[in-house]
């Protein structure tokens, strides 16, 4: 059983989500919020309400053991980009892209015996 969390229209540009993404994957939940609250980014905020968002929707809808989680997927998306101009020098107007991100991240419970088939 799985459970998901989804951050959807994020002010920060995908490319950033992502590196703070290759650092948690496949982590246990305890040690993806150290590696969280511990990363100078600006995704780490964003990021860490979502792995919170995961793991209570683990609890509270599947019953799953919060100790016993790990991140078994996590990735992003762009979402819809905002076009801005900037005045610059005689009369020309330069654009400016504001990315937007769409994040996803699911939480399994590890087994503790070994699956057979």
């Amino acid at each position: 059983m799985e459970a998901k969390a989804y951050l959807k229209y994020a002010r920060i540009s995908p490319r950033k989500v992502q590196y703070v993404l290759n650092l948690i994957r496949g982590k246990d939940t305890k040690t993806a919020m150290a590696i969280l609250k511990n990363t100078p980014k600006a995704a780490s905020e964003h990021l860490i309400k979502l792995l919170k968002s995961a793991v209570a929707n683990a609890e509270h809808n599947f019953n799953m053991d919060a100790s016993n989680l790990y991140i078994s997927e996590c990735f992003v998306c762009p979402g819809p980009t905002l076009k801005r101009v900037m005045p610059r020098a005689q009369g020309r107007a330069f654009r400016i892209l504001k990315r937007t991100s769409h994040v996803t991240m699911a939480v399994k419970e590890k087994n503790s015996e070994k699956e057979v088939g």
